[in-house]
């Protein structure tokens, strides 16, 4: 027997223990235990194991409770922002720190259309109104907007396709400001259309004096409909905007104060809760836009959805632990079960 057989005979007689261990250790881990986990989470937990969803009056799913849903109509109380459009397969955090612009902006652009006042004659009055004014009474905020906040001008345009194909066409009529852009800039001869984001907002600024540039919808040509880049002086664009820029003019003016969770994201993007003090807050909304479809007594219907608040607020562990919580997709399904028949 030479020294080469020595040194494989004892490797193959190993070769079988190891087939036979990982063959178990296939068995036991991808088969046996996975099935034994589900069987008993379908017996013990059945409502857990299929996703914790929610079902509709026809008996649809319509969402899970573990995951938050975007609402934005006035007659649903609205999650907390999400860093990730609320996409459960995207989960997860912005990462701004505390000086990044982008994360300022973003809580600004949260509190413009909801900020109250505190006192005086204006007192629990919104706010959004006089920033409107204020836009207007200044023309070329805008350019002063997009040149004090360049990364705010730039996230515009890559937020949105259409705002992105705005400046490509700006772009094509142009040409003279993208040259001079260029020439500031040699090391991009090719700007992408967030590097021309300020010199549009400036051009747009001195052609629509008094306005923002906003995504809107109307009848094309065809009948069907088509989106478009229109000039806007007031809307909630206008008061998310500008709320940040609006309040560093106005240092003294106070307001109410917001829960937190209404305009900071959670960690995951997708909580699917808001405290009950977040709830109250947009209650009036709420109440209001109801009691405008129903054709019912404001105040009345207000104590009716501030009743199925406080029924549906559940603190953790039994209320041992936080604060009382409200699952946004459960009472929006129960405002819509309740005030808008089937027909």
């Amino acid at each position: 027997m030479n020294s080469s057989q020595l040194k494989t005979k004892p490797m193959r007689s190993h070769l079988p223990a190891n087939l036979w261990l990982f063959s178990l250790s296939l068995l036991l881990c991808c088969v046996i235990y996975p099935g034994l986990l589900l069987g008993i989470g379908r017996v013990a937990f059945p409502n857990q194991a299929e996703g914790s969803l929610v079902f509709d009056r026809d008996g649809r799913p319509t969402g899970s409770r573990l995951i938050a849903q975007p609402f934005t109509a006035d007659e649903y109380f609205q999650p907390r922002p999400s860093a990730v459009s609320y996409n459960a397969a995207a989960s997860g955090a912005s990462n701004w720190g505390a000086n990044n612009p982008l994360l300022r902006d973003r809580v600004a652009r949260q509190l413009g259309p909801v900020a109250r006042y505190h006192g005086g004659s204006k007192a629990h009055k919104l706010v959004g109104p006089d920033i409107e004014h204020w836009f207007q009474q200044k023309p070329e905020i805008v350019a002063q907007w997009a040149q004090a906040h360049p990364s705010l001008a730039r996230n515009w345009v890559t937020s949105d396709t259409l705002n992105s194909d705005a400046v490509l066409t700006w772009k094509a009529g142009h040409l003279a400001e993208v040259a001079g852009w260029i020439a500031e800039n040699p090391d991009t001869p090719e700007p992408k259309p967030e590097d021309l984001a300020v010199p549009y907002f400036v051009d747009f600024s001195k052609s629509h004096a008094g306005a923002f540039p906003v995504a809107s919808e109307r009848k094309g040509p065809d009948g069907k409909p088509e989106k478009t880049i229109a000039p806007v002086s007031a809307g909630t664009e206008i008061q998310s905007t500008f709320f940040d820029m609006w309040l560093e003019e106005h240092p003294k003016a106070e307001l109410e104060s917001v829960p937190a969770d209404m305009v900071m994201a959670s960690g995951s993007g997708l909580d699917p809760h808001i405290t009950l003090k977040n709830a109250l807050y947009q209650l009036d909304r709420v109440a209001a836009k109801w009691a405008s479809e129903t054709r019912r007594d404001a105040p009345e219907l207000r104590g009716e959805i501030e009743s199925m608040l406080r029924e549906k607020a559940r603190a953790p562990f039994g209320g041992l632990a936080g604060v009382e919580l409200i699952n946004v997709l459960e009472i929006n399904l129960a405002l819509q079960e309740r005030y808008r028949p089937v027909r």
